[in-house]
């Protein structure tokens, strides 16, 4: 399995978190992370081929709004609220509020 790397929170901007949450896939996966938590990568239900949501999930990881760890043979991802939190307060709250 490939060493995933992931932006120290110094280098996350806000027009890259911006630009990632701009698509609708990328949306609705962002917000399952926030109600469900740390999920396995093919646990999303978008209608995307594998491929699709493999692309989606490493646009979100490299803004900076998600961490990828493994767990045997799975990867898990989740959100990195706290941290972006810090960074850009009440950010995500704003963007998953709003339908």
């Amino acid at each position: 399995m490939r060493t995933v790397t992931h932006p120290a929170l110094g280098q996350v901007e806000l027009p890259d978190l911006l630009h990632a949450l701009s698509d609708p896939v990328r949306l609705n996966i962002v917000r399952c992370l926030a109600r469900d938590g740390e999920c396995a990568c093919g646990s999303f239900s978008v209608s995307v081929s594998k491929s699709t949501l493999s692309h989606h999930l490493k646009v979100l990881r490299q803004a900076g709004l998600t961490q990828t760890r493994p767990d045997g043979t799975l990867r898990l991802i989740s959100l990195r609220r706290v941290e972006l939190d810090e960074r850009f307060p009440e950010l995500l709250e704003s963007v998953l509020s709003c339908r």
